[in-house]
């Protein structure tokens, strides 16, 4: 039989990698730069981890995990976001004893069983950071800052900064009554789905993919209607924040969004995405993130404020080819070594040697010469060194500078001398 990748799962070939480097070693950067330190959790945790901190209700949880029974008899589930593993982990190690807030990045697989499409996929990867420890309102802005950052260090443009702020548990109550009592007053113009998730989770009708909702949700109570207090106090400084990072980055902008709740019930206050300008809906989003204050106490430790966000990976690539945008593609290896005649035990010799010498090093296949330095060419190689029967018996080999036009030299035999002679300026 034939195996296939399962379904929603990719492979990731080497010519795709390039993107892949890009995204890491952008974030691995930017998270640097704002002092955020790395966590990696495992890949799968208790399911209840995710039952309690995801919510219940949510699709991820009622339709979307991976779970299974281990042999010992335990709920394991592969992990569908990252978030509650972080808090989980700042609860069992005690980072409560760190100097606060703790900032920590991830970039790692995560898993949901949803319809694969372009930039959803059953096994998707993220990076995420977390600052918990924190209530103000610098920390929000610090947060979204660092996402603007990504996305455009990435080199991605024209991207949208969607806000909203949900309040705190006091005003909340209110507005997801008014919420619920205007839904109800237009029962027959929600669609089945929308109706049943009014029963369960009034707010997550406004986060609906259905036109005929979303038109009925413009108008709907907004959420910023309903906080005061700290909570306004809190946005109306995240407000101000935000405003002065138009004066820091060119092109920095955000637009208030009332129908933005983001799709977990760990969130609280402030609720925030990112997708390109000219995409609506959450297949265009690029990070997502807000405020969980509420998460650590659902979770059993102790009351702490915290906020965060995670980016899909696979989306920013097709982002990034979309745009056309340039990635730097691998670089082949410095040394491609060509054997003639019965060169070939000689050949695999010097090939050791080069490589201990930190000189990246491939050997060409056995086969002819015009073949073998095909081959250099298709590996990108900067040097092919040849090496035969006479360059054996004469202890020289002929090194062919292939970024440099071509050029040919005649080196001695020895890994040292063709390493100093590759490696030296202007030869590389």
């Amino acid at each position: 039989m034939n195996f296939k990748r399962p379904r929603g799962t990719a492979d990731i070939l080497p010519d795709d990698q390039p993107y892949w480097d890009h995204v890491y070693d952008v974030a691995r950067k930017v998270a640097n730069q704002f002092g955020y330190g790395r966590i990696d959790t495992p890949t799968f945790e208790d399911t209840n981890l995710f039952e309690r901190g995801v919510g219940n209700e949510t699709d991820i949880v009622q339709k979307e995990m991976y779970s299974f029974e281990d042999h010992g008899g335990d709920s394991i589930t592969l992990r569908p976001e990252g978030t509650a593993s972080v808090c989980r982990a700042y609860i069992e190690n005690g980072l409560h004893n760190l100097p606060q807030p703790v900032r920590m990045y991830y970039a790692a697989a995560m898993f949901r069983y949803e319809r694969p499409q372009a930039g959803r996929v059953r096994q998707f990867h993220q990076f995420g950071v977390e600052a918990i420890g924190d209530p103000s309102p610098e920390v929000d802005a610090e947060i979204i800052e660092l996402g603007w950052k990504y996305i455009a260090d990435l080199g991605i443009k024209n991207v949208t900064l969607r806000i909203n702020s949900l309040g705190d548990s006091e005003g909340r109550a209110d507005y997801i009554s008014d919420l619920e009592k205007y839904f109800l007053g237009v029962p027959d113009q929600l669609p089945k789905v929308d109706r049943d998730r009014l029963n369960r989770a009034p707010l997550r009708v406004l986060d609906s993919k259905a036109k005929e909702t979303q038109a009925l949700a413009d108008a709907a109570p907004k959420s910023v209607d309903y906080i005061n207090g700290e909570a306004k106090e809190h946005w109306d400084a995240l407000l101000v924040l935000l405003d002065n990072l138009k004066n820091v980055y060119p092109g920095f902008s955000y637009k208030v969004d009332h129908r933005l709740v983001r799709g977990l019930d760990y969130y609280n206050r402030t609720v925030f995405e990112f997708e390109p300008s000219e995409v609506s809906g959450s297949q265009g989003t690029l990070i997502a993130g807000g405020r969980y204050d509420p998460l650590m106490g659902i979770l059993g430790g102790q009351e702490t404020p915290a906020i965060g966000f995670a980016g899909g990976l696979e989306r920013l690539i097709l982002e990034l080819k979309k745009q056309e945008l340039p990635v730097t593609s691998s670089k082949g290896p410095d040394i491609v070594v060509v054997t003639l005649g019965d060169a070939g035990v000689a050949g695999a010799a010097l090939a050791s040697g080069l490589r201990a010498a930190n000189v990246s090093t491939v050997l060409a296949p056995k086969r002819s010469m015009k073949a073998q330095m095909r081959y250099a060419n298709q590996q990108n190689a900067s040097n092919i060194v040849i090496i035969g029967d006479r360059e054996v018996e004469n202890g020289v080999v002929s090194v062919k500078n292939l970024a440099q036009g071509g050029d040919q030299s005649e080196v001695a035999l020895d890994a040292a001398s063709i390493a100093a002679h590759v490696l030296s300026a202007g030869n590389q």
